[in-house]
């Protein structure tokens, strides 16, 4: 069973950075995605950012782009998300995600296609 971990978040003012990181163990030879999503109070799980583990190949959802970059060190089986030019209306809870499988374009968007998921790390953004 893979077991992920999230480290990095925490309380930052407006147009800072924070980088955010998760670890993956378990057989995570299996892994073909990884991906970031957040939940703010009151509101459904987002899609913010996923990787293509083997190729590397990022996407992010509009909402970030050019703020945040998704990135990964196959290495050390961690995946992580560069926040910049963070807004007050970034905060929430950030989870990192894998899927064990091969995930169209579609799919990479939902929470559901994703196998396990890490506890979740708290980033709040002060105006």
């Amino acid at each position: 069973q893979v077991q992920l971990v999230e480290s990095g978040g925490g309380l930052v003012q407006a147009g800072g950075s924070l980088r955010l990181s998760c670890a993956a163990s378990g057989p995570t030879f299996s892994t073909y995605v990884m991906g970031w999503f957040r939940q703010a109070p009151g509101k459904e799980r987002e899609f913010v950012a996923a990787i293509r583990w083997q190729s590397g190949y990022g996407y992010s959802a509009d909402s970030v782009k050019g703020r945040f970059t998704i990135s990964r060190d196959s290495a050390k089986s961690t995946v992580y998300l560069q926040m910049s030019s963070l807004k007050p209306e970034d905060t929430a809870v950030y989870y990192c995600a894998t899927a064990l499988r091969y995930l169209t374009n579609p799919q990479l968007f939902m929470s559901s296609s994703y196998d396990y998921w890490g506890q979740g790390t708290q980033v709040t953004v002060s105006s």
